[in-house]
């Protein structure tokens, strides 16, 4: 049976219209930089281009948090393949029907799923 309901998004009109209207709304923010008056508490908030600066500078320290978390956050891939074995260290027979070939390039990480 084939899906054959069109979703808002399937339409690429409709994504460039998205872009449109997000690309305006920048031009507009961008526009009222220069006609609002902002009460600033800190001088160097008054400086032209500070909010973009500082979420720029805000979002690369994020990603380089984040990288430096990984490091002791990061799980091995085959991390819930063991859950409920009384030895993890032990890696149970995978697939013993299987021969000895398709076996082998299971052990060795092939994708196929269904194997």
């Amino acid at each position: 049976m084939s899906n054959d309901k069109k979703y808002f998004f399937d339409k690429p009109e409709n994504i460039k219209l998205i872009l449109y209207v997000l690309y305006g709304c920048c031009l507009l923010l961008f526009a009222l930089d220069f006609v609002i008056h902002r009460h600033v508490v800190h001088s160097w908030e008054s400086l032209w281009g500070f909010y973009p600066l500082y979420g720029f500078v805000g979002c690369v320290i994020l990603v380089l948090v984040a990288k430096w978390m990984r490091t002791f956050l990061m799980r091995s891939e085959d991390y819930y393949d063991y859950e409920g074995k009384t030895d993890i260290n032990k890696k149970p027979d995978i697939a013993p029907k299987m021969d000895s070939d398709k076996k082998r390039k299971y052990e060795i990480g092939d994708s196929n799923v269904d194997a």
